[in-house]
């Protein structure tokens, strides 16, 4: 055999072996990474030590938090007298059939006769008087005059069923109350969103899933969905993550290559305390740093550590407006009113 067929016998398995190669690479590239498997006779405090939660919390907080009730604040409110008390059974025969004047929710209270409360009606108690009210504003908009009119219509029936007298504030003043407040709303809600985006390798659901709950993310009510519980009972969580929900739905989501999630704060539902920016950004760091990830905003455009603490600052600002106005993030007036 010459020389020049030997050459190219060894040209030719070289190309076969990079060929192989550049297979092998693209293929590991393209296949979505997976959670890691141990050992099952490994000791889990080999791996991770567990470590129970501990909040730094009053007791009070830990309990269940009321639903909260109507508040002159965020609702307008319409007195309604009675000639003599009330039986809840008889209140809630006359309730409504629904809770909604158009988009905006409203109820109907009594003043139990026994506690002195203001309180849903209950079968079994006695009232003394009612009151109704509508929400002014939220998410949807102001509260319009048909809306106003909607409530108005249902507060009547209501109170000529318990043969009450009801006092209907004006329709215009508290339409432009309505106004006011949504104008307020909209200049001072804050939804905020870290994009994070693979760097190389996609990753598997499970994978994701797996590095999020070593930082507390536990699952969501929906798939592609998970949350940061807050640390007292009832509350909202502090932050969600969430990624598509036909890949979390698969037939084998170990196969589904995920190449983005999203971090987000509902920041009018998040009490301060609770320091919910400076837990998503300390999240998005760690996550971007454990799964070779990148931060970036809704645009695709790189979030540097200084762009973050921009945010941080001007949130601060946000806290301190919605806390003058008797509307403190995380209160139940903000987050009925941010809703």
């Amino acid at each position: 055999m010459s020389s020049f067929t030997i050459g190219l016998a060894i040209l030719g398995g070289l190309v076969l072996a990079a060929l192989v190669a550049w297979n092998t690479w693209s293929s590991r590239k393209n296949t979505p990474r997976q959670p890691e498997v141990f050992d099952v006779q490994t000791e889990p405090s080999e791996l991770h030590p567990r470590q129970d939660p501990v909040f730094d919390v009053e007791p009070e907080m830990l309990l269940p938090e009321k639903k909260p009730g109507l508040d002159a604040l965020i609702d307008a409110l319409t007195t309604i007298a009675l000639e003599g008390p009330v039986s809840g059974d008889a209140a809630l025969a006359a309730m409504p059939s629904t809770r909604r004047a158009g988009s905006k929710p409203f109820a109907i209270e009594g003043l139990n006769e026994a506690t002195g409360q203001w309180e849903v009606p209950r079968a079994g108690q006695r009232y003394s008087s009612f009151q109704a009210g509508v929400q002014l504003a939220n998410r949807t908009g102001a509260l319009n005059e048909i809306e106003y009119s909607e409530f108005v219509v249902k507060v009547q029936a209501f109170a000529d069923a318990v043969n009450g007298v009801a006092e209907i504030p004006e329709m215009l003043d508290e339409v432009a109350r309505a106004r006011e407040l949504d104008q307020f709303a909209s200049e001072h809600d804050a939804q905020l969103g870290f994009t994070l985006r693979a760097k190389n390798a996609a990753w598997s659901p499970g994978y994701v899933q797996q590095y999020a709950s070593r930082l507390g993310f536990v699952a969501g009510a929906i798939p592609g969905r998970m949350v940061l519980p807050a640390t007292g009972a009832g509350a909202p969580p502090v932050l969600g993550l969430s990624f598509d929900t036909q890949a979390a739905m698969a037939d084998d989501p170990a196969q589904s290559a995920l190449r983005e999630l999203t971090l987000s704060l509902d920041v009018p539902h998040v009490h301060r305390s609770e320091q919910p920016f400076v837990r998503m950004r300390d999240a998005a760091i760690a996550l971007a740093a454990s799964m070779e990830g990148t931060i970036t905003d809704d645009n695709g455009q790189v979030i540097r550590s200084e762009g973050l603490d921009v945010i941080g600052a001007d949130l601060e600002k946000l806290y301190d407006t919605l806390d003058a106005r008797d509307l403190s993030a995380g209160s139940p007036q903000a987050r009925r009113l941010f809703s």
